[in-house]
């Protein structure tokens, strides 16, 4: 983190919106995990629950992005009464925004750097947090052997019964067994990750010599994908089996990064790498564009790098190059402290702080990057 965090607890949200969940029919993911032969760990106290079922898309009045700048959501403390008289429980829920156009298939998005700490875990996960904010279906894959997407979303990997890693290395775990609730939202599924996954080459060796280890993650996920709108693949800061495996998974990649000179560098590197999956494994893998993050505007060193990236993806309209149709999402992502608190909740920002500029700007993000054209 930047900066330390706040040990002060963070206010709870507003009240969550009560649903007749016997009247809403369950997605088939949801009876997959139900039926799975899995005893499930005792969940220590203070550690969120992992095994909620998942129901779909609350409809609920609707509030704009742009409404968050304007009116903030007032918020009571945990154990204190709302204005009806009602408890306020002490799990944080997602607001509510505007409703966002469902994609017509699932949209499967790699968010990847090579260059780490920029931003890339924080996006995956407000990015996300933001578009189930907005009545869509979200499943987040963890494929970062430091579990920090894992442990920002409150979910403890000590405590996990099965992982991403058991999903790639036993042949009979599936997808369904493995994906978990994010606590506080129904809508955002998480395939979770634990530090076991930095062994995993050496224990699939054998299946990289065959070609058999590199879509491993796209097919033992197939069935479960298709039940989201949304997939936010987190991968690694390295071009390894686990980043490779998440290229070869996605359709899309949004590339996190900061106005530096040296990002600009690493970006060429990563373009590189984007081909020769092209060339490979994965020969419809396009870049959908970049996201500004701990963004500086007054800076003249942003500027230019900000123009340096738009005149690189200008160059390539019209052409056959993987980039030839990204864009620099707006808006960039402000420096904001609330960002680097929120984790040390097990939160997203807009359940942690969602009056803060942080979560303004992953809201108006997730209407940029729904409605652009994929």
């Amino acid at each position: 983190m930047d900066q330390p965090a706040d040990t002060t607890p963070p206010t709870a949200p507003m009240t969550p919106i009560d649903i007749d969940a016997d009247a809403v029919p369950e997605p088939a993911w949801v009876e997959q995990q139900r039926s799975a032969e899995v005893t499930p760990a005792p969940t220590p106290a203070g550690v969120p629950n992992q095994h909620a079922p998942v129901i779909p898309p609350i409809q609920a009045d609707p509030v704009e992005a742009d409404a968050l700048e304007a009116a903030p959501i007032e918020q009571a403390e945990p154990g204190e009464e709302a204005d009806d008289g009602a408890e306020v429980p002490s799990t944080p829920t997602l607001p509510t925004l505007g409703p966002l156009p469902a994609p017509p298939s699932t949209r499967q998005i790699a968010l990847i750097n090579q260059k780490g700490g920029v931003g890339k875990t924080t996006t995956t996960v407000n990015l996300g947090a933001a578009l189930a904010a907005s009545g869509l279906r979200v499943l987040m894959i963890d494929l970062d052997p430091q579990a920090h997407l894992t442990l920002s979303l409150g979910l403890d990997p000590e405590t996990l019964d099965l992982s991403i890693y058991d999903l790639l290395i036993e042949s009979d775990v599936s997808a369904a067994q493995v994906v978990r609730t994010v606590d506080g939202c129904e809508r955002l599924g998480v395939l979770p990750a634990d530090t076991n996954l930095a062994g995993i080459e050496s224990e699939l060796a054998e299946q990289v010599k065959t070609g058999l280890a590199q879509t491993l993650l796209r097919n033992k996920c197939a069935e479960l994908i298709e039940q989201f709108d949304y997939v936010l693949i987190d991968c690694p800061p390295s071009l390894g089996l686990l980043t490779i495996n998440g290229l070869t998974c996605a359709q899309e990649i949004v590339v996190p990064m900061q106005a530096h000179f040296l990002a600009l560098q690493g970006m060429g590197k990563l373009f590189e790498t984007i081909n020769m999956i092209r060339q490979g494994i994965n020969p419809a893998l396009t870049v959908s564009g970049v996201v500004l993050c701990m963004h500086e505007a007054n800076t003249i060193l942003a500027s230019d790098v900000v123009a340096d990236v738009e005149g690189f993806f200008e160059e390539a309209k019209g052409t056959a190059l993987p980039w030839a149709d990204a864009v620099v999402y707006q808006p960039p992502i402000r420096r904001n402290i609330k960002l680097a608190e929120a984790p040390s909740f097990g939160q997203s920002v807009l359940t942690y702080a969602s009056d803060s500029n942080g979560a303004k700007d992953y809201a108006r993000l997730a209407k940029s990057v729904a409605t652009a054209t994929a």
